[in-house]
């Protein structure tokens, strides 16, 4: 099968046509041309005003399989993920039970070699996630685990914080930790500040935020290793990120790419599809999250993908589940970043970016490679309506709503999905 992607607009920091318009041609999984011509092919696609870069990647989404499969199973987010753009995906080790030894990981990717999108294990830290014994990460690397984690907890246990910093230099493994001080944010709805003090809501403090990332750039700087905090929302944070790198620690950040466009005066209607944790900050911190994505000092955008059943959403405010599902709708979201940082950038961070954090091989849009690709179109008005939601939740804002900016195509492990 040969497929021409038509006039479309390359962004890929590594090929020789970045910031180009080409005519792409797509044969059997590969790119076999790139250039002006107009190709002979079996289907032929106009894609002026679309963009095609490396396939996304998702450094970290939940699913719920095993133990939760009624929230997403493997083939419902391989779904999602297709409808949304995504190539790969890093699965969270939040599952019960968790990704703690060879088989879970062997089961997260067991039917990667039929599959169009590639999912990856990230393993868990700790024993059950409890933050309290180490897993054996030196066998969980070897069977295919890609980086570690306790996903949606924080690894409070600062001796196992610690060890896992040193544990993971004998293979120079990523650690991926989500900074929270769970005691600080006790009973915590939302942020806190103005807007939880008007809606009577108890509020979860930057500080807990804060503290946390303060104190394991320490041990980062005692401990040596290679640390990437996920999911920050906090200016204080993002400062403290921004000098340790300048310090030459290997450190690295991701964002969402809804925390930066959202703030906490959304919920004053208590929309329990707008509680997720990190919660939704003050207008000025998104500014400053703008401002750390556009210098650099957030590295990869993720999707914060964590769906939830109704009965975990459908409750009052303060009894429902953290959590918004959003790897279909990252492509709205990037339009509308896009607005205060390059799309080149914003490309760059969710798909290059994360596979280079990883040590994963190199994918680029260049003649002779395997095709793993993410069409989009930044100007395509669509309806996320019930029956295009990919997904066996419907924890998302957007759901129903008219959104700009949509992954039309992905092309990956010699096949392809397209909706143009």
């Amino acid at each position: 099968m040969k497929i021409l992607l038509q006039n479309v607009q390359i962004l890929d920091k590594n090929s020789p046509f970045h910031k180009k318009k080409k005519n792409v041609l797509i044969q059997n999984g590969k790119i076999t041309q790139i250039g002006d011509k107009n190709y002979t092919s079996d289907k032929s696609i106009t894609c002026d005003g679309m963009i095609l870069s490396p396939g996304w990647f998702d450094l970290g989404a939940y699913v719920g399989d095993p133990g939760y499969e009624h929230r997403e199973d493997l083939n419902s987010l391989e779904a999602t993920a297709a409808a949304g753009g995504f190539t790969d995906i890093a699965v969270l080790p939040n599952t019960s039970p968790c990704i703690q030894t060879k088989n879970d990981v062997a089961y997260i990717q067991r039917n990667n070699s039929t599959r169009l999108v590639q999912l990856h294990a990230i393993a868990s830290v700790t024993k059950n996630n409890k933050g309290e014994e180490l897993t054996e990460m030196i066998d969980l690397h070897e069977a295919g685990a890609i980086a570690f984690s306790d996903g949606l907890k924080p690894i409070w246990h600062t001796d196992i914080f610690l060890k896992s910093l040193q544990y993971l230099q004998r293979f120079d493994g990523v650690l991926i930790d989500r900074p929270e001080d769970v005691w600080l944010n006790m009973f915590g709805q939302m942020n806190e500040g103005v807007n939880s003090t008007r809606l009577g809501l108890k509020g979860m403090p930057r500080i807990a935020e804060d503290v946390t990332v303060a104190k394991n750039i320490e041990l980062l700087k005692y401990a040596g290793g290679r640390l990437h905090f996920s999911k920050v929302s906090s200016s204080k944070s993002l400062d403290s990120i921004r000098k340790a790198k300048k310090e030459g620690l290997r450190i690295s950040a991701g964002a969402t790419t809804y925390q930066a466009l959202l703030d906490d005066s959304l919920l004053a209607e208590f929309d329990t599809n707008y509680k997720v944790n990190p919660p939704l900050r003050e207008k000025s911190e998104n500014d400053s999250l703008l401002k750390a994505i556009k210098d650099g000092t957030i590295d990869v955008l993720i999707s914060g993908h964590m769906p939830v059943e109704d009965e975990g959403k459908l409750l009052e405010f303060d009894l429902a589940d953290f959590g918004m599902m959003n790897l279909q709708t990252v492509a709205s979201q990037l339009v509308e970043l896009s607005k205060s940082i390059p799309m080149e950038d914003l490309m760059d961070k969710i798909s290059t970016a994360p596979r280079e954090l990883l040590g994963l091989e190199e994918v680029k849009v260049d003649v002779g490679v395997t095709a793993t690709l993410t069409l989009f179109d930044p100007g395509c008005v669509w309806d996320y309506s019930d029956s295009k939601n990919k997904s066996k939740s419907k924890n998302s804002p957007w759901l129903g709503k008219k959104l700009t900016g949509r992954a039309v195509g992905v092309f990956n492990n010699s096949k392809y999905k397209l909706d143009v």
